[in-house]
């Protein structure tokens, strides 16, 4: 056997230099295809052209040949001889060619292999909950089409389902909370966790929708809002589930998004709020904004802070601001003239209307009264034998509408049994903050979350409910602490602004004691 003969150098040494040159290559002709795209569409229509002219004369019989050929010279010298015949018989076959030479090769409809598998996976794991054995002929089945049950379909760019619509029996129990529960849970666990998906079912049509939504603005610092005197934004939810938008400035740009408006006043039926989440969900921070916004409609505001971190010291000494107790005796003491207060007003506008006279400016001046976490200093006051601090409370949530009076709860999920009952009967509105089972949630709204809770949330994000209202998906304005160095220092100098002047003499309704006081409030910067 002859020996084999060895490389050249060129190819021993220089695989680095070939791989190189082979790129080139490879890119040069990418490029020159891309350049000659129109003569190689050109080119390919001009072929069919020539195989379609071929194939229609020798279709043609024989006896015809002939008066076909003088009829074409015929056609041919009328073009010549019209003035730019032959530019536009030219212009005309190179069109025609290219309209042959398209690429006419069918676009690749419907789910990939890997999305085929996935709609297959989940019509497996709905068989159990969408079929009985008496059905005849199943909608669900194991092994069976289930292109017949997923009408429509949509996946995001991972591969993961983002949009899909459901057929199912109309034997199935819809209007069960519980089974819709079961299907919703199953879905989510199938269709990927950590995405919040919302599920419309269409009972008289035997449908599920099934739609990951998007997340909720967070950079949307606190702000003046266009807003009536009475109205006050909670927050901003999803476009398309309320009928009004507000354009708010976001970054560096306006736009408009859907908010969640809550209205007081003598007319409202959901005169007063609670709201509800774990440490750190936002609750503060909702308070704070609700805060700015009465102050800027011209009303006065009791802040009672149950924490003691001084989360609400920027807004001592400032114009409209009554009192910020952080105490058990202050926050007694401040609770029990809100209550005379509530009777005075109820009195006085009771005699104006007697009279047949408006009612006076004082009484119609709305008064806030924002209490945060209450059970601390209600068990601070339990423990030194003092009086229940809610049961001060009762006056102004049982005749604080008619009183131009507002109470704004702020409480924690472990100290819910503490709340009193005139708390939780007359808050009808409500807000739930920070990530919590859909159990929980529906125990403080009334109704489920018509979305599926996520284990991570932002802070300021949850779901609100104004009285018999659907739950709205909520995202608060981001108004933090001024003087909380971990906020960002654009949120901070917006709230700053918003801050009211400060007084020389603050005019406070009650003297609280000394061990009453609020942490020092730092001058502003």
């Amino acid at each position: 056997m002859a020996a084999r003969r060895p490389l050249p150098r060129i190819l021993e040494r220089g695989s680095t230099s070939l791989a190189r040159g082979r790129d080139l290559a490879r890119t040069a002709a990418d490029g020159a295809t891309d350049v000659l795209h129109p003569l190689i569409v050109i080119g390919r229509g001009l072929r069919v052209l020539a195989v379609l002219a071929r194939h229609k004369w020798a279709e043609t019989p024989k006896d015809k040949r002939g008066p076909a050929l003088f009829l074409a010279a015929a056609v041919v010298l009328v073009v010549v001889l019209v003035p730019y015949g032959p530019a536009l018989a030219v212009l005309t076959v190179m069109a025609t060619a290219a309209w042959h030479g398209r690429d006419r090769r069918p676009a690749e409809t419907g789910p990939g292999e890997a999305e085929r598998e996935r709609l297959a996976s989940l019509y497996e794991a709905l068989v159990p909950y969408f079929s009985i054995p008496e059905d005849p002929a199943p909608l669900f089945a194991h092994g069976g089409e289930w292109e017949r049950a997923f009408s429509e379909y949509g996946f995001d760019g991972e591969g993961r389902i983002k949009r899909l619509r459901i057929r199912y029996p109309a034997y199935f129990t819809d209007g069960e909370a519980a089974s819709r529960a079961r299907i919703e849970a199953l879905l989510h666990a199938k269709s990927g966790r950590g995405r919040e998906y919302l599920f419309d079912w269409d009972e008289e049509g035997n449908t599920l929708d099934l739609s990951v939504l998007p997340a909720l603005p967070t950079g949307i610092a606190a702000q003046r809002f266009v807003t009536a005197p009475g109205e006050t934004v909670l927050g901003f939810t999803d476009s398309g589930t309320v009928q009004r938008t507000l354009p708010v400035w976001d970054g560096e740009e306006t736009r408009d998004v859907p908010p969640v408006i809550w209205r007081t006043g003598p007319r409202s039926t959901e005169p007063h709020l609670l709201a509800v989440g774990q440490p750190g969900s936002g609750t503060s921070t909702l308070l704070r904004s609700i805060a700015l916004q009465a102050l800027h409609h011209g009303g006065d505001v009791l802040v009672v802070e149950g924490g003691g971190g001084g989360e609400y010291a920027c807004l001592a000494g400032r114009t409209g601001v009554l009192a910020v107790e952080c105490g058990p005796a202050g926050a007694l003491a401040t609770l029990e003239w809100a209550a005379r207060e509530t009777e005075r007003r109820l009195v006085a506008a009771n005699l104006a209307r007697q009279a047949g006279r408006p009612a006076p400016e004082d009484v119609r001046r709305p008064l806030w009264i924002l209490l945060d976490r209450p059970s601390v200093l209600g068990h601070l006051a339990a423990a030194d034998g003092r009086t229940d601090l809610l049961d001060r409370l009762q006056v102004p949530l049982r005749h604080g509408r008619s009183a131009g009076i507002t109470v704004v709860v702020a409480e924690q999920f472990d100290h819910l049994e503490l709340l009193h009952e005139a708390v939780w009967a007359h808050t009808r509105g409500r807000v739930v903050l920070g990530p919590a089972p859909a159990e929980r949630i529906a125990a403080v709204l009334g109704l489920p979350p018509h979305t599926t809770p996520t284990p991570e949330l932002p802070p300021g994000r949850g779901y609100a409910r104004l009285g018999a209202g659907p739950v709205h998906r909520l995202q608060v304005p981001a108004t933090p602490d001024p003087y909380d160095e971990s906020a960002g220092a654009g949120q901070r100098e917006a709230v700053l602004a918003l801050l009211p002047e400060r007084v020389e003499s603050k005019g406070v309704v009650v003297q609280a004691p000394a061990q009453a006081a609020c942490p020092d409030v730092p001058a502003d910067r």
